[in-house]
């Protein structure tokens, strides 16, 4: 399963986070990011009433998006996150405990790593990619260094990816991007604007892969 979903991330480019919207709005921004072209949609579990946006989705989008759960901090929330049915689990950290119980059980471990270190042991310790967090900081010339001496590593650029550099961080070999605010507009979604939340989609998933 890990090369299928891995594959299909390469493909997608994207992975859209829904953190701190409400419930009720939850499945209509779902839609509205499906409509829009996206794939892979992670909830964060800091999120009221995460778990039960997981179940719901993988249900609704069942063989059409690829539901996963984000901000998995320790065991028993990743315990959690795959009962509720996440196909994948990302963290903004490295917690050993978490991969080990993913591999276990099937369910690819993307955790956060900043350094070439937390880099080598993520994927040493069994993650099929890693999360490279916070790029908004780090920068992107940051990826680009990194990369040379790891290119054989997955990375998903997590942090300050925006419209307007989003292909600048899949050129300097980022196997997808996650977009939490600059996509998953939490104004659109308050206001009810889900046709602008897909068009926000679908300019994101143009400019990723790259057929403006």
């Amino acid at each position: 399963m890990s090369l299928n979903l891995l594959q299909a991330l390469y493909e997608e480019k994207i992975i859209a986070i829904i953190r701190g919207i409400s419930a009720e709005s939850g499945d209509r921004t779902a839609q509205a990011l499906a409509d829009g072209g996206i794939v892979f949609l992670e909830v964060t579990l800091n999120t009221d009433g995460a778990l039960g946006m997981i179940s719901r989705f993988r249900e609704q989008h069942a063989g059409r998006m690829r539901i996963g759960a984000g901000t998995v901090l320790d065991l028993g929330q990743a315990k959690e996150a795959v009962a509720a049915g996440a196909e994948y689990i990302i963290s903004p950290n490295l917690d050993e405990e978490v991969l080990a119980y993913g591999l276990e059980h099937g369910v690819d471990v993307w955790p956060g790593t900043m350094t070439p270190t937390e880099i080598v042991r993520a994927f040493k310790a069994g993650a099929t990619a890693v999360k490279v967090f916070p790029l908004g900081s780090l920068g992107i010339n940051y990826l680009k260094e990194i990369r040379a001496p790891l290119n054989h590593i997955p990375m998903i650029a997590t942090g300050g990816v925006n419209l307007q550099n989003v292909r600048s961080v899949l050129d300097a070999g980022a196997a997808g991007v996650g977009l939490g605010g600059n996509l998953v507009d939490k104004q659109l979604v308050k206001e009810g604007r889900f046709e602008e939340l897909t068009k926000l989609a679908q300019a994101f998933v143009a400019e990723a892969k790259g057929t403006k």
